[in-house]
């Protein structure tokens, strides 16, 4: 699974370490309205902040999708046809109270019966299908070519190669954020008994007048910490998150005796072995939440006051929980890509992908089941803010191999942008590609869905996707005679196409424009995409 690490954590680490410690007379956005963007320099306002995917950028000079201008002057009242959208994924959360009304039910089923009652080969999938079982923490694919020997000599030697070096760089940064954590910890506890209270503010800590080094030094700790959170209770929350990360990848990712399948009673390398896991694609853990997460942004209920409101009014979201706190296995992608096929999804948002895909075949073969049965596969194009058209960085699944022909004319792969327009636009972490990259959408900092009835900001490509599967289960709704490609490129062909130069992995010495590191070279728009529709279902436009 890729790894979806908060980017306000990683700067904070940065930071420390310099430190030393529907109607055809709507016309689409022009393009030369697009380059005459004024650039934003206020901050966004918090409602921004939580809705800016929706938004539009000539209106609001934020890359957003034009999401709240589309309902506004396209589809307002109309009717649209349910769309079951798949979210192949952690699991979620069937509780939250913005998900649960969305949530697709297999009406053939009866609830915990034991009985495979409509006879699909999966008993008890009431809301989808659990291919982990109780299973939650894993490890990466390279890991389990060490340990387990997969493939021939050239791949172990490559696997080992990287098992090796991420695993030291793991055990380096979890000694990092320990020191990071104790210093800000003991300059917390300095400065409150200092001030003699126990919570304080920017103003309090400015007023300080420190009588000795210790506190100058802690003062200014501090006050570098205020700059990526408003208080240090919560720069503490992060770099806690970041402890548990890296000790996450040493126990398990990249621990080669670690088996985190042996409660899932099947062997992950024969597609053959069936009939494992189980009916109940709840998420299984609080920190499972990124299942959740992205099935809000697709379909989080709309206006009913609470939380988040997803991309698409029309969808019924079907759970596969197959993703673990580590790499998918093929198998368990490739069997869920055919369930929810088997099962009428029309839209399949895949946020994950890996390095290593030992038995790809399975899933280039299951993309191509779900072309030949009109399913749109959304898939995230990874956050090592690389270029996935070098053949250094593989990211597993794609529908271009080696850079060759697509395998199926079903496949979006989408990068993340972020909410200043410009030449920051393209989210830091986003990995791009003229060949394998299609699309980008809004990624980062995304508000949406956590267990618990709770909501978070997060970012990744993981976040972009969905957006997309949301723009995508929109058109199949109110258009719904097109076909899975005919979506594809209508998202493809009528999103906006800034001509700047944007930087790319965070590195201001490396720039290019859309065009260059995606197939498309637009950021994706729902108003557009919703007129293009119309157009080409009523003949006017042929694609």
């Amino acid at each position: 699974m890729t790894s979806f690490f908060s980017r306000p954590l990683l700067g904070l680490s940065a930071g420390l370490v310099l430190m030393g410690c529907g109607s055809t007379a709507l016309v689409s956005t022009p393009i030369e309205n697009i380059d005459t963007t004024p650039l934003k320099i206020s901050d966004l306002t918090d409602a921004e902040k939580q809705n800016w995917g929706h938004l539009d950028l000539v209106t609001d000079t934020i890359p957003g999708m034009s999401v709240d201008k589309a309902y506004a002057e396209i589809i307002k009242n109309k009717k649209g046809e349910t769309v079951i959208v798949t979210v192949l994924d952690s699991g979620m959360d069937l509780e939250h109270e913005d998900l649960k009304n969305v949530l697709w039910t297999n009406k053939g089923e009866k609830p915990g019966d034991g009985i495979d009652n409509d006879n699909n080969g999966y008993v008890d999938d009431i809301h989808g299908y659990n291919f982990l079982g109780e299973s939650y923490n894993e490890q990466l694919e390279a890991t389990r070519i060490v340990s387990l020997k997969l493939g021939d000599a050239a791949l172990q030697a490559k696997a080992k190669t990287k098992v090796d070096a991420e695993y030291a760089k793991a055990s380096q940064q979890k000694q990092q954020y320990e020191q990071i954590f104790q210093t800000v910890k003991n300059a917390d506890d300095a400065v409150k008994k200092e001030l003699g209270k126990d919570t304080y503010t920017k103003k309090d800590l400015a007023a300080i007048e420190p009588k000795d080094e210790a506190m100058q030094q802690n003062v200014g700790i501090l006050t570098q910490m205020l700059t990526y959170e408003d208080s240090i209770a919560e720069v503490l929350e992060q770099v806690e998150g970041g402890i548990k990360h890296f000790t996450d990848q040493l126990n398990y990712n990249y621990n080669v005796d670690f088996n985190g399948r042996k409660d899932v009673n099947d062997d992950p390398y024969d597609i053959n072995d069936l009939g494992y896991g189980n009916g109940n694609p709840q998420n299984r853990e609080e920190d499972e939440s990124h299942g959740t997460h992205v099935a809000g942004i697709i379909g989080a209920e709309r206006n009913n006051g609470k939380g988040a409101n997803g991309v698409a009014n029309n969808v019924e979201i079907m759970s596969v929980r197959a993703v673990p706190n580590g790499d998918e296995y093929d198998k368990d992608i490739a069997l869920g890509i055919r369930y929810a096929v088997d099962n009428g999804a029309k839209v399949i948002n895949g946020s994950f992908g890996k390095a290593f895909s030992p038995n790809a075949q399975w899933v280039y073969d299951a993309i191509t089941y779900a072309a030949d049965n009109d399913v749109l596969f959304v898939h995230a194009a990874g956050n090592d803010g690389a270029d996935l058209d070098s053949p250094a960085n593989p990211n597993f699944p794609n529908d271009q191999v080696n850079n060759g022909p697509e395998i199926a004319d079903n496949v979006l792969t989408v990068g993340a942008l972020s909410s200043k327009y410009g030449s920051e636009m393209v989210a830091t972490f986003s990995n791009y590609g003229n060949v394998n990259v299609d699309v980008f959408a809004p990624g980062d900092e995304i508000y949406s869905t956590m267990p618990g009835n709770e909501y978070e900001f997060q970012g990744g490509t993981s976040m972009a996707a969905p957006a997309v599967a949301g723009v995508a289960a929109l058109i199949r709704s109110y258009y719904p005679k097109l076909t899975a490609s005919q979506v594809k490129h209508i998202i493809m062909e009528s999103g906006l196409a800034p001509r700047a130069k944007v930087i790319l992995g965070g590195d201001t010495s490396k720039t290019a424009t859309l065009d260059e590191i995606s197939t498309s070279g637009k950021i994706v728009n729902a108003y557009n995409a919703l007129i293009m529709a119309d157009n080409v279902s009523t003949g006017k436009i042929k694609l």
